[in-house]
């Protein structure tokens, strides 16, 4: 394969409208422990129409530098200088020999020239350990995987002197792509079996022990960023996480563990605004796609989902703090064989707000608690009632149709008894059980919207209007 070339920067408001493209299925685990047979050049993709946003007034300040669509390679920049081959900088490749030091001597090359590539050939199969790649680098620099990247087999084989909560990290970095034809293996399987893990101890209870599992890729702290086309599998904990990033395009993705793989979350996002996630095939063991707090300008579509739990927002408001969540659409997305479907969640005791949230076109499989708002989220019983809470306000719901689960009502509204979640509107929601009778009893407590149709199943408990106290929660800051 012809190492992909330099991509161009497109200052606007990100806001992507792309024709839903069918993915194939996600495999399931798969062992390297030789050089794999060469599966010949990556499909070609079709460039994504763009439509940019409204800009925003003279009074804000600027957004950041989104990149374009990774499929769209204007201009020629494949000149060989560029491209800093791991093996030319000694890694072995055989899948046992760790080539973390050739890896690294390989990008302070790339990372030293405009346009560098790193490039991890096909036919290999690379093991490296908890590694940083830290910039500034110069820009429009490519790490691009084609053949095997793994970490080293389970926590006995973990160097003790490396952090065991991350592996590949990404940090101070602005304009990079993250791409290839290849296959980021997770060898999560030894973390997953852990002791402390969920529901290895007796009676479905966990057992005391070391509980650190590293997430398999994290970018933090960057900027203008392209993630596409890699299979992303197995990973010990989370797939990928983004920390203080801004500008973020993830597209064409595969990311795959095991529907038991505890806390397998495919896409983690916090504290990061303008976002795109396109086109991509998420089954796991956890959040197929979580949103943490601080994050804003968020726009899903394309997305196949399941099994996993669901699009979450959330957990949000643990120990008390704030979160602020704003400007989330999931859009054109299918959820099957999955414990939820869109689901925001917060603590008991928390601050902040969760606004302006818009669910379009969702279709559901098989999917228990299809449509969820939990503001009594807790993982034990030892949580107590609050008076405090995170605000929920504006948030939609639009031609969400499909099939649940019958052990749990399809639609779940529980806000906070002192700080009701306001304009929830519903439209055009129609789910039918995937086997057995319809479950009439949807739940509402302390929900106020409207339905601009009627639900299937029917629901009467969202009460009309606003509350009389809505003046207490002004100074949540939605």
């Amino acid at each position: 394969m012809e190492p992909i070339s330099h991509w161009h920067l497109i200052i606007v408001f990100l806001a992507i409208a792309l024709v839903s493209q069918s993915l194939t299925n996600v495999e399931g685990r798969t062992h390297y422990h030789k050089r794999p047979k060469n599966k010949g050049s990556p499909p070609t993709y079709a460039p994504s129409p763009q439509a940019p946003y409204v800009p925003p007034s003279p009074a804000e300040p600027p957004p950041p530098t989104v990149p374009s669509d990774p499929s769209v390679n204007p201009g020629d920049n494949s000149s060989s200088s560029c491209v800093f081959d791991v093996t030319t900088f000694g890694a072995v490749g055989d899948g046992t020999t760790d080539d973390t030091a050739a890896f690294m001597e390989a990008w302070k090359a790339a990372c030293a020239v405009e346009s560098g590539i790193l490039l991890a050939p096909s036919d290999y199969v690379f093991t490296i350990t908890s590694t940083i790649f830290s910039g500034p680098c110069q820009p429009g620099l490519v790490f691009q995987v084609d053949g095997v990247l793994m970490p080293p087999d389970g926590p006995e084989c973990w160097p003790e002197s490396d952090s065991n909560k991350q592996w590949l990290v990404f940090y101070r970095l602005d304009q990079m792509t993250f791409t290839g034809s290849g296959t980021i293996e997770g060898n999560g399987e030894k973390w997953w079996e852990l002791p402390c893990k969920p529901h290895r101890g007796p009676n479905g209870s966990t057992l005391p022990g070391p509980c650190n599992s590293p997430a398999l890729i994290r970018f933090f702290m960057s900027s203008n960023l392209v993630v596409s086309r890699l299979r992303i599998q197995n990973s010990p904990q989370f797939h990928m996480k983004f920390d203080g990033c801004e500008g973020v395009l993830i597209d064409k993705l595969s990311i795959s563990s095991p529907k038991l793989s505890p806390n397998t979350d495919g896409i983690h996002i916090e504290n990061t605004k303008f976002v795109g996630i396109y086109n991509s095939v998420i089954a796991n063991g956890d959040d197929c796609i979580s949103i943490g707090t601080g994050c804003s300008n968020v726009n899903i579509e394309g997305v196949t989902c399941g099994p996993s739990h669901g699009i979450s927002i959330g957990s949000l408001g643990l120990h008390n703090s704030q979160a602020c969540v704003s400007n989330i659409t999931v859009r054109n997305v299918e959820i099957k064989d999955s414990d939820n479907g869109l689901r925001i969640k917060t603590w008991q005791g928390g601050t902040g707000c969760v606004s302006g949230i818009t669910f379009d076109t969702i279709q559901m499989e098989n999917v228990r608690n299809c449509i969820i708002i939990d503001q009594y989220y807790c993982l034990s019983k030892a949580c107590r009632n609050e008076t405090s809470a995170v605000y929920l306000t504006d948030v939609s719901y639009n031609n969400i149709k499909g099939t649940y689960d019958v052990r749990s009502p399809p639609i779940h509204f529980a806000c906070s008894d002192t700080v009701p979640c306001t304009n929830i509107t519903m439209s055009e929601v129609e789910l039918l059980p995937y086997e057995g009778e319809l479950v009439d009893d949807p739940f509402c407590w302390n929900a106020y919207g409207s339905q601009v149709t009627l639900t299937i199943p029917p629901i009467d408990c969202l009460q009309d209007g606003e509350p009389e106290n809505m003046g207490e929660v002004v100074s949540y800051g939605c």
